[in-house]
């Protein structure tokens, strides 16, 4: 007898565990998907383009919230908790959920869920959301283009739009960004990789991804795994990255997989450390010693500047953060916060109540995200929301501290200015020597 099973998700790690575990396994008949943490994405299919033989008609994906009902409804055995950057607490409530209405709750590991490339990968991860993995990705990359090394990146999925168009995707231009009809949170991720002349790849099905990553036309000497939220890689790294965060000490022990991704690492980058405060600090180095006893150690800090700093001296602004690590990252200090704090604003600016549409329900869904704005850009609506809010708010300057530059999407009509974060490593060991030594254990030596 099949096992029916139901693939708890938020449409990233839920597909990859599908395609890699499940897609063709007769013993299991994958029933629904359940979707949560982005806004819009449940009510859809996973299509049968991409499910394979065993699912003409597609798989459906509800609402998390619908799970009990689920459960009886289809006789479910089995449910596989597949998405990230939840606490242990939130995790195991679910479980309770699935035990309650008589099911197993799963977690699939990195055994039965990577992929093996032929080609050397190193893997960027975080314990949260937020860490800074995505400037870490950028430094190694860096080191390795230095060498005249052909760096291929592959980012961890966010197939909110066409999943059958999404399949496989490949950036090389800022025009490709708009090919793909990309979301806010996409272009965050995708752009600083292609203006520093990388090519990038993203999509669903991360079997083909890799493939086609592998024999990228412009050539290919290595692979970089550019993780998601705190999910531990896709692929089996060669070399594996974590990037903890003393701004949140404790967290790298206490949300699912982060501890997982921690526990991994070869090397664990501490970042943020001239902004965090001694006792975190520490913290977070006595839990690398914990669970990581082994990992190498770079200390590490992501200085900020800013284009302008006179339109934020003296001045009330608003500052516009990275929307996922305000939400469900629950930061409460980002990039243009530092930034505003630093050339000396005179007050952060309320955006509460301001808030017009989509905007409004995010801050009814995460009410501790305080007096920061998130550049929420899931859909259209969303991005219009974001442009009404600012111009709606009663403020001097707007300071902008996501990683693109929203004046390219959106119509601001305050002044602003736009916020730039690198990674920096503080001392010795540092990313460079170990990317040297990586560098010659593979002989890709040019």
């Amino acid at each position: 007898m099949k096992k029916n099973v139901i693939i708890i998700g938020a449409a990233g790690r839920d597909f990859h565990n599908f395609n890699t575990y499940f897609r063709g396994n007769e013993d299991y008949n994958v029933v629904a998907f359940t979707a949560a943490q982005i806004p819009d994405i449940d009510g859809r299919k996973y299509p049968a383009e991409l499910a394979g033989d065993l699912y003409p008609d597609g798989i459906p994906i509800y609402a998390e919230e619908d799970l009990p009902k689920l459960i009886n409804d289809f006789d479910v055995d089995d449910c596989v908790f597949s998405y990230s950057d939840v606490t242990y607490q939130k995790v195991m409530s679910i479980s309770a959920i699935v035990n309650e209405a008589g099911a197993n709750f799963i977690l699939l590991g990195p055994n039965d869920t990577m992929i093996k490339s032929t080609k050397p990968l190193i893997a960027v991860g975080a314990v949260r959301t937020g860490c800074g993995k995505s400037q870490t990705s950028r430094k190694v990359i860096e080191y390795l283009m230095d060498k005249g090394l052909k760096v291929v990146a592959i980012r961890h999925p966010m197939p909110y739009g066409d999943l059958v168009a999404q399949k496989v995707q490949r950036f090389a231009t800022i025009e490709d960004l708009k090919k793909h009809k990309c979301t806010i949170e996409e272009m965050e991720e995708y752009e600083p990789h292609v203006v520093r002349g990388n090519v990038i790849y993203a999509g669903v099905d991360y079997e083909a991804i890799v493939r086609a990553a592998e024999n990228d036309p412009d050539g290919c000497d290595v692979i970089i795994w550019d993780g998601g939220n705190n999910d531990f890689p896709f692929y089996k790294p060669d070399l594996n990255l974590t990037v903890v965060d003393p701004h949140r000490p404790g967290d790298e022990l206490t949300y699912y997989p982060g501890e997982v991704t921690l526990r991994l690492a070869d090397v664990v980058v501490i970042n943020k450390m001239t902004t965090a405060s001694p006792e975190g600090i520490q913290i977070v180095r006595d839990s690398i010693a914990k669970v990581a006893p082994n990992a190498i150690v770079v200390d590490a800090a992501s200085p900020i500047k800013v284009d302008d700093p006179s339109v934020i001296k003296g001045k009330k602004v608003l500052v516009v953060e990275d929307g996922p690590t305000l939400t469900h990252g629950r930061m409460k200090i980002g990039a243009g916060t530092v930034a505003a704090q630093k050339f000396g604003a005179a007050e952060l600016v309320d955006p509460r109540p301001y808030t017009v549409g989509k905007l409004s329900e995010t801050f009814e869904i995460y009410p501790n995200i305080g007096t920061l704005l998130p550049a929420m850009g899931y859909s259209e609506q969303q991005l219009k929301d974001l442009e009404t809010t600012i111009n709606n708010t009663e403020c001097d300057a707007v300071v902008i501290g996501t990683p693109i530059d929203l004046n390219r999407i959106i119509k601001i009509d305050k002044p602003n200015t736009r916020v730039y974060y690198d990674l920096q490593e503080i001392g010795y060991p540092n990313l460079e020597g170990i990317i040297e030594e990586f560098v010659k254990r593979y002989n890709l030596d040019k």
